[in-house]
């Protein structure tokens, strides 16, 4: 791989997968590592894509599987997260935004929801995406929606 195709790459998705791994993990600096994880296996192993398609699924996807791994990792349960150390500023989200409604929902819903109403993505392709069942993503969308409502409910409320 060039050095023009490996720009294009990081120019094409870093964005995307910051923010995706941002909604897994709520650590700024962990989503960093998870896009340097990302391009690293991309480039280290090269492979060839059928589509533009093909190839942003694929980095979801391992955007998706290295974020899980990490939280689900022994280091990870084991110790204290530097953002609880030291606060550290995260991408801004302002208050009282839907983003923020979306950032208190469990990881499972935060990532569907993302995926669906922020990239644009159907359930089906979700679920292809991220290795699951397409009712299972269904199923998350409609629980996140139900949390996400009572969570707007509430600040209203409020």
């Amino acid at each position: 791989m060039d050095r023009r195709q490996a720009e294009r790459l990081v120019n094409t998705y870093s964005d995307l997968i910051l923010r995706l791994s941002y909604t897994y993990l709520k650590s700024t600096a962990d989503a960093q590592d998870i896009c340097q994880t990302v391009f690293l296996k991309l480039l280290t192993n090269p492979r060839h894509f059928e589509s533009p398609e093909h190839e942003k699924a694929w980095i979801i996807r391992t955007a998706a599987n290295a974020c899980k791994d990490l939280l689900k990792s022994h280091w990870r349960r084991t110790t204290v997260a530097m953002d609880e150390a030291a606060p550290v500023p995260a991408p801004p989200v302002e208050e009282g935004s839907l983003l923020a409604a979306v950032q208190l929902l469990p990881p499972k819903y935060r990532a569907v929801i993302y995926l669906y109403y922020y990239e644009g993505y159907a359930a089906k392709e979700i679920a292809r995406l991220l290795g699951e069942n397409p009712a299972t993503i269904s199923t998350r969308l409609n629980r996140g929606r139900a949390r996400l409502r009572t969570l707007l409910e509430q600040e209203e409320l409020a």
